[in-house]
């Protein structure tokens, strides 16, 4: 039987892997948001606009809902919410969870996983990472950067042991055309793209610069490598085994940086470009903390966390 799934967070990424769902898998999505103007501009224009690098913008007909107003029982939620609004979209969300539902997760950084918890069997709860550039132009109006195809997500069960559903949900996934990858070592699979994203997102926040535009700079390596170091010196402490050594952790911001999102600014440099606050403290601020718990100080990673607190709090001058 067909599974039913419900997108928690349908900005950029919510909108983009539930469009990509219903429209190749064809399973019913529905969409919740917290955000009004995105609620009621979808609503309003009986869909999302949807582009792909800029080009053959079109309507996709999305079925979207505040957390109030839902009331649908699906199989399976998707979760694409921000760290820092999670723990309030979850509570708005709670009237319609139950113990046989699944939870997947796409979200950048660390901390969500012990919210979910709060609310889900931990035996019914999916991490993922997605290394796929989407962009929120507007309200109802979203851009999927790279080809059809473009980009591929990591994905492990929480209790390490996959079931019959998570199967199924990775093939609804790789009919998605999502490029999913299932592993078994759950911690590694999330802090893979945490490291990815403490060297691409809070760098090229900080200079406001694309991907393509960061990789083409001659030091680039070197200052990827020296975040890259730093937490796979955390992750050792903590007796986390990532997915890849630090040399294929290097090489994955090289491609995709280059070859996959060249063009691709991070969500980080979107959420500074609109005046919202960051995702910082759960990434790069996550692996310093993480290091201290082990009397290691990942200053590399404190500097540049303090560095996006400084630019987010600069704004205030320039009003």
């Amino acid at each position: 039987m067909a599974l039913k799934y419900t997108v928690i967070g349908s900005g950029a990424m919510g909108l983009r892997i539930g469009i990509l769902l219903q429209e190749h898998a064809g399973v019913e999505v529905d969409f919740v948001d917290g955000w009004e103007p995105q609620v009621s501009t979808i609503k309003e224009q009986g869909g999302a606009f949807v582009s792909r690098d800029g080009e053959g913008r079109h309507l996709v007909p999305v079925n979207i809902y505040s957390p109030e107003e839902y009331k649908g029982t699906p199989d399976v939620f998707i979760f694409f919410e921000k760290q820092m609004l999670l723990g309030d979209m979850l509570e708005r969300c709670a009237h319609f969870f139950n113990d046989k539902q699944y939870a997947v997760t796409g979200m950048n950084g660390m901390g969500h996983i012990e919210k979910l918890d709060k609310y889900f069997n931990p035996d019914h709860i999916i991490g993922g990472t997605a290394l796929i550039g989407t962009v929120l132009n507007k309200a109802g109006d979203v851009d999927f950067i790279g080809e059809s195809g473009a980009g591929s997500m990591n994905f492990a069960n929480e209790n390490e042991t996959p079931d019959d559903t998570t199967h199924q949900i990775m093939d609804d996934f790789e009919k998605g055309n999502m490029n999913p990858n299932l592993t078994t070592n759950f911690q590694g699979t999330l802090m893979a793209k945490v490291v990815f994203n403490s060297v691409i997102n809070t760098i090229c926040t900080l200079f406001e610069i694309q991907m393509g535009q960061f990789i083409d700079f001659e030091g680039a390596e070197k200052l990827s490598k020296q975040l890259i170091n730093e937490a796979y010196d955390v992750c050792e402490r903590a007796g986390i085994t990532l997915l890849t050594t630090r040399q294929e952790e290097w090489e994955s911001v090289e491609h995709v940086s280059r070859v996959t999102n060249p063009l691709h600014y991070p969500s980080m440099y979107q959420d500074m470009s609109k005046g919202r606050n960051t995702e910082v403290d759960y990434i790069n601020g996550y692996i310093y903390d993480l290091g201290k718990q082990y009397n290691y100080e990942a200053s590399t990673h404190d500097f540049i966390r303090n560095l996006v607190h400084l630019a987010e709090n600069s704004r205030k001058f320039n009003k």
